[in-house]
């Protein structure tokens, strides 16, 4: 994949977290890190580095102003995981890291499958 395909696959790819996100609350981890390695054949440390360089800026901003403008945010909660959320990230990306891909890429796998089953089972 070269050139100009490349950035129009990006940016359907963005499109589609984009729209997920705005949907059901998830992109970055569920939808992109998936695309990345399988799509675009990054490695599990590339894609999880990569997926949360997207979400910098647009983490949301305008998915979470429409929710907003509907009073659907909490902002103290908001704001107060945001801060956690910095530390939290940065301390498990120090542990990210130093893993080795294959283990990197079966403990999210787990992690999605875990959280897939609880949801499901609980019916909430």
């Amino acid at each position: 994949m070269e050139g100009e395909m490349q950035y129009v696959l990006y940016a359907v790819t963005g499109l589609i977290a984009g729209t997920f996100s705005g949907l059901l609350g998830v992109g970055g981890a569920v939808l992109i890190i998936p695309i990345l390695i399988y799509g675009f054949h990054y490695s599990q440390h590339d894609a999880q580095g990569t997926s949360l360089a997207v979400l910098l800026p647009p983490i949301g901003i305008l998915a979470a102003y429409r929710y907003w403008q509907s009073g659907h945010v909490h902002l103290t909660a908001a704001l107060i995981i945001a801060a956690t959320f910095i530390v939290g990230g940065y301390l498990g990306a120090s542990y990210a890291v130093q893993i080795s891909p294959p283990l990197m890429k079966r403990i999210f796998g787990g992690a999605l499958t875990a959280i897939g089953v609880f949801m499901m089972l609980t019916g909430k």
